[in-house]
């Protein structure tokens, strides 16, 4: 028998270790628990893989630094595939804990790392819901870090992971100046 609860409250007790406390609470766990929000705001009826994929998408995010890779693109790139592998991993395993399948874990690893985004309509029902949290709860403050130029870039290639449903929701919830609206009208 799964138990989804129990799944769900693995993740958070992970997230709990978070040593990041800028917002009053762990901020993998703040996370998880937005992009659960999320889902259920913009996908009701998610099946249970991609509810746990959505609030274990950062699970123990801290526990590989940025700074343990080289700088540049390639370490950039590295970095990432290697945190999501760790979060794929890690969900896969408290999925199985809570009595998921292997096969159900599996998906979940797929959603996670992003295998079959555009192609696959769990996976990107998790990308639209990571795009739709980073411009709810993110995207302010790290905006006032980038240079306006980079900015643009920015929200263009976010709005291009998302679906055209997506991309037309976020114009009709955000109050985006025109140069940043303009990406989610393609």
């Amino acid at each position: 028998m799964t138990d989804l609860a129990a799944a769900l409250a693995a993740i958070d007790a992970a997230n709990a270790h978070d040593p990041d406390t800028s917002e009053g609470a762990p901020a993998a766990q703040l996370y998880g628990q937005r992009m659960t929000a999320e889902l259920a705001r913009l996908f009701p009826d998610a099946p249970d893989p991609l509810q746990i994929a959505a609030r274990g998408q950062h699970i123990e995010r801290w526990t590989k630094s940025r700074s343990d890779y080289p700088e540049g693109r390639e370490g950039y790139l590295n970095w990432r595939r290697d945190l999501a592998k760790h979060h794929a991993d890690r969900v896969g395993e408290i999925m199985r804990e809570a009595g998921y399948s292997q096969e159900d874990a599996e998906s979940a690893g797929r959603m996670i790392r992003k295998e079959g985004i555009k192609r696959n309509e769990d996976v990107q029902m998790l990308e639209d819901v990571i795009c739709f949290v980073f411009l709810k709860w993110y995207f302010a403050p790290f905006s006032e870090t980038q240079e306006p130029e980079k900015m643009q870039r920015i929200v263009a290639k976010t709005a291009r992971k998302m679906s055209a449903e997506a991309r037309a929701r976020v114009l009709r919830e955000f109050d985006l100046p025109e140069n940043l609206a303009s990406a989610f009208r393609t």
